[in-house]
């Protein structure tokens, strides 16, 4: 079909759950194939060739790479409902700076939370703690990022609420004590359909994250 939408995706990754998050707001029908990431697929080599990475959508045939780009391209192309990104460019700016923001931030130091152990392990809870303080700052008493609108920061951010679990049991924090503030959004973020349908149960992702480790763990 001319119109097609394709989506290669694991169950697991947030950089997935994002673009899944965007689709259902913006009420996209879609095709979701999920990838063997230790068997890739034809398919997913052809159409990102450079980083050999989900998630790729895959709109009239033509590969779109890179959560955030994705989430852009889908607010660009289906721009008749749920605006992700204000029309205005500095909030536009501001917004894909914090998108950005997240991006090189909150994966990798969360990562070394739930894999790393000792001063290593520390060092990443102190600096994730710090992360999350920072957006929680620039969340301030808004309903979203974007004020009442969800839109980018919270699509970027979001898919992490599901590695809340594993971060308090590998990291031995309390997310509601360190950081009130984001766990209420993350709470209403959740009351949303397209993001409850969208992130998997957080035992379920603690339990695939504890054999992740085990991976890691070669020295231990």
């Amino acid at each position: 079909m001319e119109d097609e939408v394709v989506l290669l995706d694991f169950w697991s990754s947030p950089f997935g759950m994002r673009v899944r998050i965007a689709l259902a707001e913006k009420g996209v029908e879609y095709e979701s194939r999920e990838e063997d990431l230790s068997n890739k697929s034809p398919l997913l080599l052809k159409m990102n060739p450079v980083h050999k990475q989900i998630p790729v959508l895959i709109h009239k045939g033509r590969p779109i790479c890179e959560s955030l780009i994705i989430v852009q391209y889908i607010d660009e192309v289906w721009s008749n409902k749920a605006p992700l990104l204000p029309s205005d460019p500095y909030p536009r700016a501001h917004a894909r700076f914090w998108a950005d923001y997240v991006d090189k931030k909150i994966y990798s130091t969360g990562k070394l939370v739930w894999v790393a152990t000792g001063e290593v392990q520390e060092a990443a809870k102190k600096e994730l703690i710090e992360c999350f303080k920072l957006l929680e700052n620039e969340l301030g008493d808004k309903t979203y990022f974007g004020g009442e609108s969800f839109g980018l920061v919270d699509v970027a951010l979001i898919p992490f609420y599901s590695w809340f679990y594993a971060l308090e049991t590998c990291g031995n924090l309390c997310m509601v004590k360190e950081c009130p503030r984001l766990v209420g959004w993350a709470k209403r973020c959740m009351q949303r359909e397209s993001v409850s349908k969208s992130l998997p149960d957080q035992y379920k992702m603690y339990d695939f994250l504890l054999e992740l480790r085990k991976k890691f763990d070669v020295h231990t």
